[in-house]
C-alpha cells in the first residue's frame, strides 16, 4: 500500500473538528480494545488532529505532537482504522500479534505479503486462540523485538495452520515503506 508513497501522493490537509476526534478514538478503542488505556496518550485531548487525503483514497491521520507530526493511524477507503508501525511499537501489547520465521524478514521488508509456510515453520508463532480472518495483526520476525510490518489477515490463524499454502496475511504497512519515512 505504500511501497511507492511520497509526498506527490498527498491531496490535502485538513485539521478536524474536536467531536470528530472524539468519534475517531473511540472507533479505534473499538476496533483495538486494548487501547483504551494508551488513547489519550496516543491521541492527546488538546492536541491537533490532521487528516491527510492521499492518492489512492487513504487517510492519514497525524498528530501534532512536541511540534513534529506524527502519522498514529490511516485507513483505506472507509475501512478500519489502522494503527501505524510506530504506534505498534509505542503500544505493542495492544494490537494481535503474530510472528514469521527469519527466511520471511527480507520479503516482508521488500514490501511482498506473507505465506502461509512463513508463519508455521519453524521460528514463526501464530497464537494459540484463533483470530478471524479480515483482523489486522502487527508481524514480529524471530529474534526481533520490534514489529517489522502490519497487516491483515486473508484467512483465520486456524486455516493458515491447517492450509499451510498461499497467502496468509496481506502487508499493509512495513518498515522502510513510503509512510514510515514520511515526514511532513
Amino acid at each position: 500500500m505504500f511501497k511507492k508513497f511520497t509526498k506527490e501522493d498527498v491531496h490535502s490537509r485538513s485539521n478536524i473538528k474536536s467531536s470528530v476526534q472524539r468519534g475517531l478514538k473511540s472507533k479505534f478503542v473499538e476496533e483495538y480494545p486494548q487501547t483504551e488505556q494508551a488513547i489519550d496518550n496516543l491521541i492527546p485531548k488538546k492536541s491537533q488532529v490532521v487528516v491527510i487525503k492521499c492518492e489512492d483514497k487513504i487517510q492519514l491521520y497525524s498528530v501534532d505532537s512536541n511540534d513534529l507530526q506524527e502519522v498514529v493511524m490511516f485507513q483505506h477507503f472507509s475501512d478500519e482504522l489502522v494503527p501505524s508501525l510506530k504506534t505498534v511499537h509505542k503500544y505493542p501489547e495492544s494490537f494481535p500479534r503474530v510472528q514469521v520465521d527469519r527466511g520471511a524478514i527480507k520479503f516482508v521488508l521488500g514490501g511482498a505479503n506473507i505465506m502461509c509456510p512463513g508463519l508455521t515453520s519453524p521460528g514463526a508463532k501464530l497464537p494459540e486462540e484463533n483470530i478471524e480472518k479480515d483482523t489486522i495483526v502487527a508481524v514480529y520476525a524471530e529474534g526481533k523485538e520490534n514489529a517489522l510490518a502490519i497487516g491483515k489477515l486473508l484467512m483465520s490463524t486456524d486455516e493458515i495452520k491447517s492450509k499451510n499454502k498461499g497467502i496468509g496475511i496481506e502487508l499493509l504497512h512495513y518498515l522502510g515503506d513510503g509512510l514510515w519515512n514520511y515526514q511532513d
